[in-house]
């Protein structure tokens, strides 16, 4: 179900909104290869009128599942939008479209959440990514200390002969 606000128990007083919105009402699924969204979001919000329009505040929190971009490791990312504001207009030409009374809050959120969503998701700052596995021959050099080099594909296509 979405997350609606009647504007009819507006016009008396604020709503204060609290609970969790399901993750298929945010309809993010398949918008990353990395993320997906599978918990649901939780908000604690207040409602108000002001001015002909709907004024809505307060904390959204959301649990992603991630894979790390450089080593391909699950994890979760908290994504948490704390001093969340929406102002939705019920006139003029950006109104928010009312149905029964009510106004969804859903699309802003989604929008908002998109924002946020990590561009590059790391399971830490300092993942060094999958192990490297050494191919190729490896050679060593006179040098004390050198270790081994591990062997250039040129220096293999410069041996050849036509």
């Amino acid at each position: 179900m979405a997350l609606l606000i009647n504007l009819r128990l507006l016009e008396t007083k604020n709503a204060l909104l609290k609970g969790e919105l399901a993750a298929a009402e945010l309809d993010m699924a398949g918008l990353d290869e990395l993320i997906r969204v599978e918990k649901p979001l939780k908000y604690d919000l207040e409602a108000q009128m002001l001015d002909g329009s709907v004024l809505a505040q307060g904390n959204l929190m959301l649990d992603l599942q991630c894979e790390c971009a450089r080593c391909l490791k699950p994890f979760t990312h908290r994504l948490e939008l704390t001093g969340w504001a929406c102002h939705l207009p019920l006139e003029g030409p950006e109104k928010a479209p009312v149905a029964n009374d009510c106004v969804d809050l859903t699309p802003s959120i989604r929008e908002d959440i998109l924002l946020g969503l990590p561009q590059h998701p790391l399971c830490r700052p300092e993942c060094g990514g999958l192990p490297r596995k050494t191919t190729g021959k490896t050679k060593t050099t006179g040098r004390a200390g050198a270790g081994k080099v591990a062997a250039s594909a040129w220096n293999e296509l410069n041996k050849l002969k036509f």
